[in-house]
């Protein structure tokens, strides 16, 4: 059995709790068209491409501006809220340091764009990412496997000698779908069980010996 090669990390819900902080600002946009957004529609966009996101706001929240303007409207206030504020999920920011300090490579792969990833990338402990790939620079986002394929390739790995950590059910799909060994941490929506999916309730207490055992399943 190969060794672990790298650890993928979803970034929204799951390296820190922004999913909030985008619940929030939905909620904001929403009213200044003057339509109506229900706690279920938030749930329902968690994990989703960001354009994707934007039509639904769109069609069920009544937001008349073009995809890329609700986006960019929604980086903004995402964006300044971490700026204040970044809210690490518990247990994420010690996994994460023992990852790198094995010198076990760690990318970003997130559905949130370039510019918002950059930034929680700056407010994490230098060199915690090798690498990152962002919504908007793959042509499918999850839950298509793109983004975890494009994650495997930018270490030249093979995706199924790597672990993913998701939150998510389109997450999660992503991640499977690619062929990596998955680890879900639900947070705001469940996720079901799967072949080749690890359920934990939270990062609290794990560890890297623990991801590494789930290259030898």
């Amino acid at each position: 059995m190969s060794e672990l090669r790298a650890v993928l990390w979803d970034m929204d819900g799951t390296l820190v709790d922004t999913e909030p902080y985008w619940f929030d600002v939905e909620f904001e946009l929403v009213a200044e068209f003057g339509g109506t957004w229900t706690d279920a529609d938030a749930l329902s966009l968690v994990g989703f491409d960001l354009i994707d996101s934007a039509h639904e706001l769109r069609k069920r929240g009544g937001v008349q501006l073009e995809p890329v303007q609700v986006v960019e409207r929604l980086l903004d206030g995402v964006i300044a809220r971490v700026a204040e504020q970044l809210p690490w999920r518990p247990g994420a920011p010690e996994l994460l340091a023992e990852c790198v300090a094995a010198g076990i490579p760690c990318v970003l792969v997130t559905m949130s764009w370039r510019r918002l990833a950059d930034a929680v990338i700056a407010s994490a402990p230098a060199g915690s990412f090798v690498a990152s790939v962002t919504g908007d620079e793959v042509r499918n986002g999850k839950p298509h496997p793109e983004p975890y394929l494009a994650a495997a390739a930018e270490l030249g790995a093979d995706p199924a000698d790597c672990v993913a950590i998701e939150d998510s059910p389109t997450g999660v799909a992503s991640a499977l779908a690619a062929g990596c060994a998955t680890l879900g941490v639900p947070h705001v929506v469940p996720i079901a069980a799967a072949p080749g999916l690890t359920l934990v309730e939270s990062l609290d207490g794990v560890r890297l010996a623990d991801l590494r055992r789930l290259r030898t399943r």
